[in-house]
């Protein structure tokens, strides 16, 4: 089975809405009020819905054209200004100078870093959300280079003004705080 099936056969048995990851919904007071994002492996939408509520002009990809039709469907009920295509992002990265906000959750690509900066506006923010090595849980990918090294996303943004970042990693009390993952808003200079 390759990729695209394997995410088409998941977002077939998906039910419920998709959420806003956390990193976007506990920093939305950071988002410009218009202009252009871009909800990166967008999976059902739940970034994109989030940012076409607030006002931006949206556009969302996913290799699972499952997924993209679910969203379509939901952006059209609820007449969000939100443009949803089946891109691989990994042959087909965005364009330079191109969008103000950048937000990815659950997706990693670390060739793909660099295009997802140099897509960004002067003063475009990024938020990024995904899962690390260092885990309290059997949440997220098996293999290890689906998930982030220690610290990792830090090293990987270290080009962007870091606006907020959190890995709590397995400090104190595993049973409370945001575990498992990390996640990032970072601002291109400029």
């Amino acid at each position: 089975m390759n990729i695209k099936e394997k995410w088409n056969e998941r977002y077939r048995a998906a039910t419920g809405e998709r959420q806003a990851s956390r990193v976007l919904k506990e920093h939305l007071h950071l988002l410009p009020q218009n202009g252009r994002a871009l909800d990166l492996a967008c999976g059902a939408g739940g970034n994109a819905i989030l940012l076409a509520q607030q006002g931006l002009q949206v556009d969302a990809w996913d290799i699972a054209d499952v997924a993209i039709a679910v969203l379509q469907e939901t952006a059209a009920k609820r007449q969000l200004s939100i443009h949803a295509e089946v891109r691989d992002v990994e042959t087909d990265p965005p364009a330079r100078d191109t969008y103000d906000v950048i937000v990815v959750s659950y997706f990693l690509d670390r060739h793909g870093i660099p295009a997802l900066v140099e897509a960004l506006k002067p003063g475009g923010l990024i938020y990024y959300q995904t899962f690390t090595r260092q885990r309290v849980s059997a949440r997220g990918p098996q293999r290890a280079d689906f998930r982030l090294a220690e610290q990792e996303l830090l090293q990987l943004f270290s080009g962007l003004q870091l606006l907020f970042y959190c890995e709590e990693g397995c400090v104190g009390d595993v049973q409370q705080g945001f575990r498992d993952e990390a996640m990032l808003v970072g601002r291109k200079q400029g």
